[in-house]
């Protein structure tokens, strides 16, 4: 049924005092109109605080809670117990709080500990394509409510990042899903790979766009190409201005958008200065919301429901060879010393001349996902 929608700012918001510290302005100003929660990400913390819950049932009551998880790990090719106890906590906790929607990020986790790894890309092919859906019908039996994915801040090569939106479609349309259009995502993509905005967007299916994210992140010189620099999605610092501007021409694009949620880590939000600037950053992005909003009626074309009911396979697709060759990239991108070295590990791995394409691999980008995995693995 279509409904008319205004467009709700929205902040992540974990269990974590600096962050909390940091939005406890806005939460008083009632300045926030949804939060996201990142579910997945308590699994050390055995008491959740009254007041957390309270929080969460709250926004929940009003469908203004959102559900965020960060470790499932949607393309691995083995079927693990960290897997199916991901699925049951999300079950459990789907009947519990009122989640608007779920999502997940895109990518494989790296690293021998479920908690302890990087999210990496995978072959768009079709059997990763068919490991994708089969663990985005899990989730959406878990938790009974629209799900999605966020689309992602790395690439091995070009010709990746060109096909991304296209495989993100193919992934979500069976259970009618959508997309989180993470745009600091997307300016980390036109930066490294020299893009323009109006090229990129396109190949990324707008319609299907439900939650815009927006952050900040940082710098890091190449070491294999001097005087490059490479965007990271770190999380860990304010909100450019040239996102602000993504985010004014993402609004008119997306149709069916619901949310703009300002993400930072808790790490990064330690001192009055940088609390003050993330309070500016949601400032910013809710003026530019709500100037949408004021010009903008938006019709909601989609609920992102499953059209038809899509039983779950008794046994859980796998391949071991996809496996093996995630366990080969991820020793190779946690113990090479540098690129040189990874590329020759490459060239005798099983993913040599393979659909993962590791010959066309930007080697300043190689050295990017090196850092991201020996980062990762001693935990996020």
């Amino acid at each position: 049924m279509n409904r008319s929608s205004k467009i709700y700012s929205a902040i992540s918001c974990n269990l974590d005092n600096s962050l909390l510290q940091a939005s406890l302005t806005l939460f008083s100003a009632e300045k926030v109109e949804a939060i996201e929660w990142s579910f997945d990400t308590l699994y050390k913390v055995r008491d959740i605080p009254g007041w957390f819950i309270e929080l969460l049932q709250a926004f929940g009551n009003e469908g203004r809670l959102i559900g965020h998880g960060v470790y499932f790990s949607l393309f691995s090719g083995k079927w693990t117990l960290e897997q199916q106890r991901w699925l049951d906590h999300l079950r459990k906790i789907a009947t519990n709080f009122r989640f608007d929607h779920i999502t997940e990020h895109f990518g494989f986790m790296t690293g021998e500990d479920f908690h302890k790894g990087a999210p990496i890309s995978v072959p768009y092919n079709a059997e990763t394509l068919a490991i994708g859906i089969d663990r985005l019908q899990r989730i959406r039996d878990a938790c009974s409510c629209p799900v999605g994915l966020e689309n992602l801040a790395f690439s091995y090569s070009i010709e990746e990042v060109r096909q991304h939106g296209e495989f993100l479609e193919k992934l979500v349309e069976p259970i009618n899903g959508f997309i989180i259009l993470d745009l600091h995502n997307l300016y980390c993509q036109l930066h490294n790979f020299a893009l323009d905005f109006e090229s990129l967007i396109r190949v990324y299916p707008l319609d299907r766009v439900r939650e815009i994210h927006i952050s900040g992140g940082s710098w890091e010189s190449s070491g294999v190409k001097p005087g490059r620099s490479i965007r990271r999605d770190t999380h860990d610092d304010a909100v450019p201005e040239q996102v602000f501007d993504l985010l004014k021409k993402a609004l008119p694009l997306c149709p069916n958008l619901k949310f703009v949620v300002l993400e930072q880590l808790g790490t990064a939000l330690h001192t009055v200065e940088s609390q003050h600037c993330f309070q500016q950053d949601f400032d910013k992005m809710r003026a530019i919301v709500n100037a949408f909003n004021a010009e903008n009626r938006l019709v909601l074309m989609n609920n992102f429901l499953p059209l038809e009911f899509l039983p779950l396979q008794e046994t859980v697709p796998e391949s071991l060879t996809l496996h093996g060759q995630q366990l080969e990239l991820s020793s190779i991108l946690e113990r090479a010393k540098d690129t040189q070295e990874a590329f020759q590990l490459l060239q005798n791995s099983s993913l040599a001349n393979s659909e993962w394409k590791t010959e066309s691999w930007s080697p300043y980008m190689l050295e990017t996902a090196m850092r991201i995995a020996q980062k990762w693995k001693i935990g996020w």
